[in-house]
């Protein structure tokens, strides 16, 4: 090769690889902490929420998610995140209770008729009243759970037919189901399989979609559709590292905040109409739906509980009030 045109390659190679550095530099990677196994809704809507990002920043963003507690535990995400051990985790704000009042409000028993209404609701809420418990980090998003129902290995009618009746229960629901007379036991949702299995409980108070996910159908043929509570998760970013980012980043993580909302909460709400449709097919599940007078007397039982939650958080200095109120105010009429 000629002296010149050797010089030219060279040159043009330099060029092209010069090119290549500045735009790996250009790209900024971030990590995602999940704590329930990959297949589960709340790392379904994480993966969606990565491609998302990813596609509409042209790549400058890059996600790497770490779902079932590979990097950060359940109750340690939101401190993680804090303190730059991950850039974003999901959790769920009822692991601790009492940290998060304004979210918790959303966990108790408001009816909601799915995911995608409770969803959004939460996503108005937050952004409206921007509470102090956020206030360490940039929230990206926020969704729920579908309402709870319970599915039993012995048919539930009535509220009559849960007296008595050990279930695995949590947080709001625990106390919905003591109130109602049945005997709340808290577990790990991991655990409830064998507890089925062994008889310590008779049945679970969660959300749909765990029939299939978690195999439940299999000891729980039966399903009584209370609607009762849904557990809120947020979706949030270390401020220093959100802070960082260009402009236009920030304008898509911005964009996605209540889509994603809205995106989660209706692909929840379709997973658990497959889930039951699975489990009729599968393990001849049974769905009733309560009567009139339990349905009121579901909400009678609410009550109490959604003023205790309004005396608890306005001694702390929130107009509890203001927040039931703009909840309420959301609710389909």
């Amino acid at each position: 090769m000629k002296p010149f045109l050797f010089t030219f390659f060279a040159a043009g190679v330099l060029m092209v690889a010069g090119c290549g550095k500045k735009e790996q530099s250009d790209v900024v990677t971030l990590n995602y902490a999940n704590f329930p196994p990959a297949s589960t809704f709340p790392c379904v809507q994480m993966e969606h929420w990565k491609q998302e990002v990813e596609r509409r920043t042209g790549g400058t963003l890059k996600i790497n998610t770490y779902p079932g507690g590979t990097l950060l535990g359940a109750k340690d995400i939101f401190d993680g995140v804090v303190a730059g051990t991950a850039d974003i985790g999901n959790f769920a704000m009822s692991y601790q209770p009492g940290r998060f009042p304004v979210s918790e409000a959303m966990d108790l028993p408001h009816f909601f008729k799915d995911a995608k209404t409770s969803s959004v609701i939460l996503a108005e809420l937050l952004a409206a009243l921007k509470p102090a418990e956020f206030a360490q980090v940039k929230v990206l998003t926020v969704f729920t759970c579908p309402p709870a129902v319970v599915m039993s290995a012995k048919e539930v009618k009535t509220l009559a037919d849960l007296k008595g009746m050990p279930l695995r229960s949590s947080g709001t629901g625990a106390e919905v189901m003591k109130r109602l007379g049945a005997a709340p036991v808290a577990m790990p949702q991991s655990d409830v399989p064998d507890a089925l299995q062994k008889g310590v409980v008779k049945g679970n108070v969660s959300s749909g979609e765990v029939l299939k996910d978690m195999n439940y159908a299999a000891y729980c043929p039966f399903v009584y559709k209370t609607d009762l509570c849904v557990t809120s998760f947020a979706v949030v970013m270390n401020k220093a590292k959100y802070d960082a980012l260009p402009s236009e980043a920030k304008s898509v993580l911005d964009g996605l905040y209540r889509e994603q909302a809205e995106w989660t909460g209706a692909y929840v709400d379709g997973h658990v109409q497959e889930a039951l449709a699975w489990a009729k097919e599968k393990h001849n599940l049974t769905v009733n739906e309560p009567a009139a007078e339990d349905r009121a007397a579901l909400r009678a039982t609410a009550q109490p509980l959604i003023e205790d939650y309004v005396a608890r958080v306005t001694a702390k200095g929130i107009d509890g009030k203001a927040v039931i109120a703009f909840i309420k105010g959301k609710l389909p009429r």
